[in-house]
């Protein structure tokens, strides 16, 4: 079995700052070539978050903060390079699938290599720069633990960014708190 990236979501963050949020569970690429020759100047503060931190869902095209190493069957992969490929003649105006096969070939070797020598259910996440009118890019792992707070297999090992708890009365007025303990 090989390792590729998938997307996760441990908040709902990754919905409120991309313009189009990759669904949790898609394979998933860095998807620097979105952003090769682009000024910074030039985007727009959504497309700037994920300039500096988004990976590429395959499916939706979207972004996600975060992927997790999983494994593939080979077919797996090779869906992957067809789905991508015809992502890039749907959204970037590829002559055909077979022209952008390598691109897309090379695009998931590279996902591929992210996760390779990573155990299963880690977490990597990236943060990309202009350097000099170079994009440089930095991933950094999250390993994940035997227990984690709250438990959900859906975590895979890591914990919620921040927990939310439905408030049982009708209204609080925070003012009327104020130095009572």
């Amino acid at each position: 079995m090989i390792r590729l990236p998938r997307t996760i979501q441990l908040d709902a963050s990754d919905k409120v700052v991309f313009s189009l949020a990759a669904d949790p569970g898609e394979w998933a690429v860095p998807g620097t070539f979105l952003f090769w020759g682009r000024s910074p100047e030039d985007m727009t503060r959504k497309e700037s978050i994920a300039f500096r931190s988004g990976f590429l869902g395959v499916e939706s095209f979207g972004h996600s903060t975060l992927v997790t190493v999983q494994e593939a069957r080979p077919q797996e992969r090779e869906d992957m390079v067809l789905t991508l490929a015809r992502q890039l003649v749907t959204h970037l105006g590829a002559p055909s699938v077979d022209a952008a096969r390598p691109a897309a070939e090379e695009e998931v070797a590279l996902a591929e290599s992210l996760c390779r020598d990573h155990p299963l259910n880690t977490l990597i996440a990236l943060h990309r720069k202009h350097d000099a009118g170079d994009i440089r890019e930095q991933f950094r792992t999250l390993k994940p633990r035997d227990e984690t707070a709250f438990s959900g297999s859906h975590l895979q090992g890591h914990d919620r960014a921040f927990q939310f708890f439905e408030e049982t009365e009708d209204h609080v007025n925070i003012f009327d708190l104020r130095g009572k303990s």
